[in-house]
């Protein structure tokens, strides 16, 4: 078992995005499905799919390239661990270089980016950067 799922997912998206691989498969939760979904919204992933049932489900990611394909994430990083939790409130949400990239962040409302959590007015924990 692995002591923090998300920071995995993080690892085989970069590791894949370097190596340019077109898609990158891990285990399925709901948690990683809503971060895929904002990365997909955003523009970072070209295809988000659920494959199979129960405990084999996996993620599908499909990842996204430039048309000379060069990379669109250009880094990935976990802010928010199990061991050390990092809470903002709204009106301190960060801003990940400068609003070129985007901070995915956990409310009370679902998993928001920073630009949506600071418009919706409510704080929460920063799970990861994207930029």
């Amino acid at each position: 078992m692995n002591a923090d799922p998300i920071a995995d997912m993080l690892t085989r998206i970069r590791n894949a995005n370097a190596l340019r691989y077109e898609s990158v498969s891990l285990p399925y939760s709901k948690m990683k499905a809503s971060i895929a979904e904002i990365l997909k919204r955003e523009g970072y992933l070209e295809e988000v799919a659920s494959v199979g049932e129960g405990a084999k489900k996996t993620l599908e990611l499909t990842l996204k390239y430039g048309p000379k394909g060069e990379r669109v994430i250009s880094g990935l990083k976990r802010i928010s661990k199990p061991g050390l939790r990092i809470t903002v409130q709204a009106d301190k949400m960060p801003k990940v270089l400068g609003g070129l990239g985007i901070a995915i962040v956990s409310t009370s409302k679902g998993l928001l980016t920073d630009s949506e959590a600071r418009r919706a007015k409510v704080g929460g924990e920063v799970i990861c950067y994207v930029y």
